[in-house]
């Protein structure tokens, strides 16, 4: 059975960091793109980063480039998203979700996604 679980969340100040962690389990990573959303309230969902099923391939928002980072462990099977620079508009629930792709695909799309971990909360709040 696919899972997902994201750990990581938490309170930091502005201009803070926290890495975001999502545990992958009953599938492979190198099948799968998985992506970074998160969800603010009263706010539509939004894609904030993706790894392709190679690990080369990475999107990000707009909002969030060069303060975002996208990694994995293959070894793991577990995904990370590092964010630095932390602003109050990054508060939200972040979610993990993953999309069966090719072996090894080059390239990761922040849509389409069917399996979704239960989410973590990010709060920036000095």
């Amino acid at each position: 059975q696919l899972q997902l679980v994201e750990s990581g969340g938490g309170l930091v100040q502005p201009g803070g960091s926290l890495r975001l962690s999502c545990a992958a389990s009953g599938f492979t990573l190198n099948y799968y793109t998985i992506g970074w959303f998160r969800q603010a309230p009263g706010k539509e969902r939004e894609g904030v980063s993706c790894i392709s099923s190679s690990g080369w391939g990475k999107k990000f928002a707009d909002s969030v480039k060069g303060r975002f980072a996208i990694s994995r462990d293959a070894a793991k099977n577990t995904v990370y998203l590092q964010m630095n620079s932390l602003k109050p508009e990054d508060t939200a629930v972040y979610y993990c979700a993953a999309l069966r792709t090719s072996f090894a695909a080059a390239a990761c799309a922040l849509d389409g996604y069917d399996n979704w971990g239960q989410g973590t909360q990010v709060t920036v709040s000095s």
